[in-house]
């Protein structure tokens, strides 16, 4: 995939996940965007070759949350 198709598909993909983390953890957009963007799991999903892309908004929170909690993350088989 070109990086202009991975861009586009992250401008989807990010602000449906930090919706998902201002409802789920209370948080303003300020501070749910700056979680995420801190988080490995958005550094994964900036990789292309990760395919972690084609996952859903709540799957991708789903291992979020799962990073937040135990400090890695289990990537699905199909990532």
């Amino acid at each position: 995939m070109n990086p202009e198709k991975l861009s586009a598909l992250l401008a989807i993909l990010n602000p449906a996940i930090i919706e998902i983390i201002m409802k789920n953890k209370g948080l303003n957009c300020i501070e749910a965007t700056k979680l995420f963007y801190n988080s490995d799991l958005y550094a994964m999903l900036e990789n292309e070759a990760s395919k972690l892309w084609h996952l859903s908004a709540l799957t991708l929170y789903e291992l979020f949350e799962e990073e937040l909690e135990t400090g890695h993350i289990n990537y699905p088989e199909e990532a």
